[in-house]
């Protein structure tokens, strides 16, 4: 594996965990609709980490997390609840970020960042075991 993708895929993983740092923050400050977008970064940027191994990158998001789930849910690499964690952090952060009037409140906000936690950690686990 050439040192360059390891490189890139530590420094993904770095963003991953300063959008989980910030998506704190920003709750903390009462600010829920960027905590959820944060938390949704986190996980975005996680998987992209787990793709730099491999050399690969997607310009759209849905691409990306249309083969995460093909290559590494599917296959069983990590569990269906990753693929719920995705689901859902997509779906409230496009509503937050684009629908005008959604509001996302401080308890869904508080599940979401706990969700992007636990996806992060297992991205950290599985990655710790490749190098």
């Amino acid at each position: 594996m050439g040192n360059h993708r390891l490189e890139l895929s530590k420094y993904r993983l770095d963003e991953a965990e300063r959008c989980i740092d910030s998506a704190k923050l920003l709750y903390d400050a009462g600010d829920f609709k960027s905590a959820v977008n944060r938390s949704y970064y986190c996980v975005h940027n996680a998987m992209r980490s787990v793709f730099a191994l491999q050399g690969k990158d997607f310009k759209k998001h849905s691409a990306l997390m249309t083969f995460f789930r093909g290559d590494y849910i599917k296959t069983k690499v990590f569990s269906d609840k990753m693929s719920d964690i995705l689901r859902d952090l997509f779906f409230i952060r496009n509503k937050s970020d684009y629908e005008d009037f959604y509001i996302v409140g401080k308890q869904e906000t508080s599940e979401q960042i706990d969700n992007a936690r636990h996806f992060l950690e297992q991205i950290k686990l599985y990655l710790s075991n490749q190098s």
